[in-house]
């Protein structure tokens, strides 16, 4: 999110501090809070491939989602008594988009390498951004991502069809995120709708997780790594994001969120030795450009100059 999980606008934190009213300096450490959860989910991501030997990436998103309700949950104190099923309908979508997306992406990174699956993920909400616009630049910037996919994938007879489809698959469950996010922000403040669905989730994957390592015993490296996994991952990046969003304007974090797969093909190449071709770089890059472009332009739409 992977983990790729990005919270919604933050509200005006106590005490005032919001992106309207931030200092020169705020806005510094709000860059600097971007910066270190871009580079802390991708080598969360990086740390949790690395287990993939032993356990697979089905016991990595295992560990994962167990780590994420484990501290999410005492943090945020969600309330599960009193939802309404309007709300436990998002809920419960997240639940599916959680589990679906995390290990689609991992199972992407096994085939394909984690600099080539991240940049496919991004386009599930650059999707999302262009299906609700009616820009022709907006479209164009689509016609230019796909020509990244192109020149990305280089399809050829011995291109991973499977690793590609799967990465495709957790774009297309980010771009649900977005939505159900979208919906179950209306409804619930903060992140007490991500903490219940978070919490559901791993309730769900106890079973899945029994009979899985039942067959693959973990090791305790491996277990320490996907739990990493899940800190940087998950954790770090969701309290970063929000202090981030309190001292820097929406369409400025939408851009740089766009920078992660660059960092993703970094940690891949620093962690896992995965080194990228020149087309892929290039691919990259103009999925990257689009996406940044686009949301910048869309955040500026929706909430005016900060």
């Amino acid at each position: 999110m992977s983990t790729l999980q990005k919270p919604g606008r933050a509200r005006p934190a106590a005490g005032g501090l919001s992106a309207a009213t931030a200092t020169r300096s705020q806005r510094g450490a709000g860059i600097a809070l971007m910066l270190t959860s871009s580079v802390s989910n991708q080598t969360g991501a990086a740390l949790g491939a690395m287990a993939f030997p032993a356990i697979g990436p089905v016991g990595v998103v295992a560990v994962r989602q167990f780590v994420t309700a484990l501290v999410l949950t005492p943090i945020v104190r969600p309330r599960f008594r009193g939802l309404r099923a309007q709300q436990w309908r998002p809920i419960l979508g997240l639940v599916v988009v959680f589990s679906v997306m995390n290990l689609s992406l991992y199972a992407a990174v096994d085939r394909i390498g984690l600099g080539l699956s991240v940049t496919l993920e991004f386009l599930g909400p650059l999707t999302v951004a262009v299906a609700s616009s009616r820009r022709a630049s907006d479209f164009a910037c689509a016609l230019v991502a796909g020509t990244g996919v192109v020149v990305l994938t280089a399809p050829s007879p011995s291109t991973d069809v499977i690793g590609i489809a799967l990465a495709l698959l957790a774009a297309a469950a980010w771009g649900s995120y977005v939505l159900l996010n979208r919906t179950l922000g209306q409804q619930l403040p903060g992140l007490q709708g991500t903490a219940v669905a978070s919490a559901v989730t791993a309730a769900a994957w106890v079973p899945v997780a029994a009979v899985w390592f039942t067959f693959h015993a973990p090791g305790a490296a491996a277990v320490l790594l996907a739990v990493a996994c899940g800190l940087l991952s998950s954790i770090v990046p969701y309290v970063t994001d929000l202090l981030a969003l309190r001292r820097i304007p929406a369409q400025v974090f939408g851009t740089f969120t766009s920078i992660n797969p660059v960092w993703a093909a970094l940690a891949g190449w620093l962690l896992l030795h995965q080194a990228l071709k020149l087309n892929e770089w290039i691919g990259i890059g103009l999925i990257i450009g689009s996406n940044a472009v686009v949301t910048a332009r869309m955040s500026r739409g929706r909430n005016g100059p900060s």
